[in-house]
Order: structure tokens, then sequence, then C-alpha cells
């Protein structure tokens, strides 16, 4: 079997062995939240007779292995049940909540790093360019100072300027189906705004880093003897063999994007899945908690899976073995 291949199948199980094993701790915890939905739901009032019916109806009156078991097995399938938030013949599937949230945070994700990635490449090729100057000396400083500051912080910096000081973008980011591309840009701005400064700094800086270590390479060195001009260097000599940890850093930041959108989607009251999922912890509906930390877990394993792939892709000492 090819190296590369046996590689992939080897991420690839692995994989699925750390979503199975995240599974379980989602679940473990979960179990562990403070409070009782069914109370809650039901109000203090209510008889021991009625909050066990409706804890029958919705089914946590069950052992936690057996609802467990039920659950994974059918989430393997695409089904993670009914919301608690809804009972009776009315239950909402879970899927049906959760879908349209999830692709609002793809929405966001995807723009942020559309700006995000070109954004910082381009700063880490510069400031490796013009290294200990005084745009090499601001960028770093701007970096550390957005990578040194809280998500919710940068969003409150921002929301004061740029829409209470400034009028240029909505406070609130309320998206809405019916919204057009150029509306939905619109509102989106502000949190792809947030998440573009929290996570170009680490790609800038390694993008930085990984070029500088190869400039005292040999054949850099033959390059620059032959009188290659330096950003021809940097970018048809360096940039490819600093490919691997500047990915690696990349999927890290996506992956940053899916699961750590929390705090940013809730500041700008973004309709995304981790408000979603702040929202059902409130409320303490089980299902769509299980669902939504089930699905960043999933987007976080990917996404690392992907890095490892083209780290190993772009090593020719596994796709050219002796």
């Amino acid at each position: 079997m090819h190296p590369v291949l046996r590689t992939l199948l080897q991420r690839l199980a692995l994989g699925a062995l750390t979503l199975f094993a995240v599974s379980i701790i989602i679940f473990s915890i979960i179990e562990f939240l403070p409070g009782d939905f069914a109370t809650k739901t039901l109000g203090q009032s209510a008889t021991p007779e009625t909050v066990k019916a409706f804890e029958h109806e919705i089914g946590i009156d069950r052992p936690a292995v057996t609802r467990y078991l039920e659950w994974i097995g059918k989430a393997a399938k695409g089904d993670f049940g009914a919301s608690f938030a809804s009972t009776g013949d009315t239950r909402r599937s879970v899927v049906s909540i959760i879908a349209p949230r999830l692709r609002n945070t793809l929405f966001l994700a995807s723009l942020t790093a559309l700006i995000a990635v070109p954004l910082a490449l381009g700063l880490g090729v510069l400031a490796a360019l013009y290294r200990n100057s005084w745009f090499d000396r601001i960028v770093n400083t701007l970096t550390l100072t957005t990578i040194s500051s809280p998500e919710f912080f940068l969003a409150y910096v921002l929301m004061l300027f740029l829409a209470v000081k400034v009028h240029w973008f909505p406070v609130l980011s309320d998206l809405n189906p019916e919204d057009g591309l150029t509306t939905s840009l619109y509102k989106a701005a502000m949190p792809a705004l947030t998440l573009t400064l929290v996570i170009v700094a680490h790609m800038m800086r390694m993008t930085r880093a990984a070029i500088i270590s190869l400039l005292a390479s040999p054949y850099i060195e033959m390059a620059r003897l032959k009188g290659i001009p330096p950003g021809q260097v940097i970018v048809r000599h360096a940039l490819p063999n600093a490919w691997a940890p500047i990915v690696t850093v990349v999927a890290f930041n996506l992956a940053y994007l899916v699961i750590g959108v929390v705090i940013v989607e809730k500041v700008f009251v973004y309709p995304g899945i981790g408000q979603l999922m702040v929202d059902s912890v409130g409320a303490h509906d089980v299902p769509v908690v299980q669902a939504c930390a089930l699905v960043f877990a999933s987007a976080y394993i990917l996404l690392n899976l992907l890095a490892d792939v083209i780290s190993i892709v772009t090593n020719p000492r596994l796709l050219h073995p002796r």
C-alpha cells in the first residue's frame, strides 16, 4: 500500500475514534448540567406525577447508557431526535432547527476565511520580505495586540466605532432568510471583521516564521546569487516549501471559525449555531445542545484531518517513496 494512502486511512480511523470519544464526553457533560428541564418547563407548581409523565414523554426517564446508545446510533444516520422545547404532536426535529443556523455560521466562516487567509498570507510574506523594517514592526505590533484581546472586547470596540459612532454597519447582525447576498454581506460584516482580527495574527506570524526559517537554506542562497529578485525568491522558492506549517495553522484557524464563533455570534445576535447552542443550554434543550456540540466537534476534527492530509501530500518523501 502506498504510504500516503496508508497514512490517510490511519488518520481517518483516528478521527472516527476521536469523534466517538468526544461524543461520550459531550453526552456525559450535558448529563451533569444543573437544573431540570421538566421542572423548568412545567413550573414549580407541577405535581410529581405531571413531571414524571412529562419526562416519560420526552424520554429522559430512561437510563443514561440506553439514551446514549440510542442517540449516537441515530446521530450516525443524521437523526438527532426532536427538540425538548416543542412537545406533543408539534415537536420539531433538531435537524430542522440546526440546518438554517448552521448555514448562517458557515456563511460567516466562509466570508471571514475569504478575507483573513489571503490577508494573513500577504502580510506574512511582506513581513518576511521586509524583515526588521518599520513595516514588519508595525504589523507584528498590531497582530500581537489583536491576538491578545478577547473576542468580545474587539467586538464591542468595533461596534462602538463602526456602528455607533460612524453608523457604517448595523449594531445587530440579524440575518433573515429572505435577505439577498448584498444585504447578508452587509449584516455579517461586523462579526466577520471581528473574527478576521482574531485569526489573522496566528496565520500571519506562522507564515512569516516559516519563510524566514527557510531564507538561510542553501537553495535560497543559490537563488539569490543568481540575481533573482527577493520577492520572487520568497514567492516561488521559499513559500512552496513552507506550506506544511502554514496549512496546519490555517486549518486550525478555520476550525476555530466554526467552533469559536459562539461569543461573536452572541455579541452581535447573529443567528448562527453558536447562539443557538447558548440559548439551548439556558433552556435545557438537551437534544439541540448535544447536536450543536457534536457538529462543532466534527468540524474541528475534519478540518484538522484536512490539515494532516495537505501536510502529507506536500511532503515529497511520502509522495515519492524509494
